[in-house]
């Protein structure tokens, strides 16, 4: 990917060949992020005639992918009416961008001009070896680098490619592929901000000394000053074991931290809606589900960490017990684990029942008769909570505005950034969303883990007073889900 440098660069006709890099761009980057053409800086972008093909076979539809295809088009046909049919030849200035909005590339809030966008005006040599035929798009593309490399042997030709398998390809015909990194929010995910930490044993010694604390409305605060104060995040959780302490991070400024005590909903005395916290995780993630004030909270986790069971208790508690919101809304993208099965009869909520078995499990758990009423006091509280929680099929999220609703995201992990934001922004005032995902089980198609939205939202909103995350390590499903994650 290009480096980081300012979009202010003045555009050159012919800039020095160590700057400037020519990046061909396949298919699937435009399908996935329409406003990438803008995202490569001072650098120069290439289309190959089979990509154009491709995204005019693409653009119907109503899928997201189809939605960014149109988009492209968009921006291509406008850069063109800007710079003029007799400037194909020689490159169509590229503006650069101040923000993220693809859009403020063609409406006039842009930069200087840095890269050129060149189409493929002439038909290229094949430079492709016999075993790989040139019918097919990939090979197209990849043929046409080849070609690139060999015309402009003074430049660095790089293919820039969703697609593992062309990437490869690329490598054994000693072409240098890159992923497209732009949206890609950690190299590592081991660095993924876990919303939890552990105090060092010798910490009081170091912060103890001008320490505040006081009690207000049944809860206890303090205020920290100190060296590592500044490496914490508002909502994150923090604990001692030798000291038997947790705390929440209710705010940070110059002052210091302040801290508040966390409720320990692993006893009998705190339940939400009749369950209690089984480990450490949970009791953090049921403290921020139950905030008023933390209006976006993302909970990872393995299969049986406890993820929509906490999201939903939590969510009922604060419905039906609290009146704080109205009503319940679940979700989830319909992304197939096998074969599709194909249509699905009946209303929205009725098409979307088939894709909600976590959400019917949970709501079982959390309905178990405790002896009184029997069969019928379960069926009457059954009917009462499903009057309450919605289900809602994403694909008709767009243009709602949701008020005093919580909202709970099932498999986040198979969005995208940009379909995450459309999701989030839907939130109207005293909304709370919750998202939920296993990082490790993405079945969209180019998604990974350091790329779904999941991960984008957990890193972007870690400094936001009104958001908290948590990672849920320990199962709670079974001894048998348990041994089974570990070992298969």
């Amino acid at each position: 990917m290009p480096s980081r440098r300012s979009a202010d660069t003045p555009a050159r006709l012919q800039p020095p060949a160590a700057v400037r890099r020519l990046y061909v761009l396949d298919t699937n980057v435009l399908m996935h992020d329409p406003s990438c053409i803008f995202r490569f800086q001072e650098h120069d972008i290439f289309l190959p005639m089979v990509v154009l093909e491709e995204l005019d076979a693409g653009k119907k539809g109503v899928s997201e992918s189809a939605r960014n295809v149109r988009q492209v088009s968009r921006f291509l046909d406008e850069m063109m009416h800007a710079a003029g049919k007799p400037q194909i030849d020689r490159g169509l200035p590229i503006p650069g961008l101040h923000h993220d909005a693809g859009a403020a590339a063609v409406s006039g809030q842009v930069t200087a001009a840095t890269g050129r966008l060149f189409f493929q005006t002439e038909l290229l040599p094949t430079m492709l070896p016999e075993t790989l035929p040139g019918n097919t798009a990939d090979n197209h593309i990849l043929g046409t680098t080849l070609a690139l490399q060999h015309k402009h042997p003074e430049r660095r030709v790089i293919l820039v490619s969703k697609d593992i398998n062309l990437r490869i390809k690329a490598a054994v015909l000693g072409v240098h592929a890159e992923d497209y990194y732009n949206d890609k929010a950690l190299d590592d995910l081991d660095l993924l901000f876990s919303g939890v930490r552990e105090l060092p044993p010798n910490f009081w010694d170091k912060h103890g000394t001008n320490m505040e604390s006081w009690q207000q409305e049944g809860r206890t605060f303090y205020r920290i000053q100190g060296p590592q104060v500044r490496a914490w995040h508002p909502n994150e959780f923090l604990y001692s074991e030798a000291d038997n302490f947790e705390a929440m991070v209710r705010g940070l400024d110059q002052r210091g931290a302040l801290l508040e005590l966390t409720r320990d909903y692993r006893g009998v005395r705190h339940t939400v809606w009749g369950i209690n916290a089984r480990n450490r995780e949970q009791n953090f993630a049921l403290n921020l589900l139950l905030k008023p004030d933390v209006d976006f909270v993302t909970l990872l986790g393995a299969a049986g960490t406890g993820k929509t069971l906490l999201a939903l208790a939590a969510g009922l508690a604060q419905t039906l017990e609290q009146n704080r919101y109205r009503e319940i809304i679940m979700t989830r993208v319909t992304v197939p684990l096998g074969e599709d099965i194909g249509f699905l009869p009946g209303t929205e909520e009725e098409k979307m029942t088939p894709w909600m078995g976590a959400l019917m499990d949970n709501l079982e758990v959390l309905t178990q008769s405790n002896g009184e009423g029997g069969e019928w006091g379960r069926a009457a509280t059954g009917d009462l909570l499903r009057n309450r929680i919605k289900i809602r099929s994403m694909n008709f999220m767009r243009g709602r505005t949701f008020l005093n609703r919580y909202i709970i995201v099932d498999e986040a992990q198979n969005l995208t950034p940009k379909q995450l934001k459309a999701l989030v922004t839907r939130a109207g005032p005293g909304t709370k969303m919750v998202c939920i995902g296993n990082i490790s089980q993405i079945d969209t198609p180019y998604l990974t883990e350091t790329t779904s939205g999941l991960t984008f939202v957990v890193d972007r909103f870690k400094d936001w007073l009104h958001s908290g995350h948590i990672t849920l390590l320990r199962g709670e499903r079974s001894r048998l889900a348990d041994y089974a994650s570990e070992i298969l």
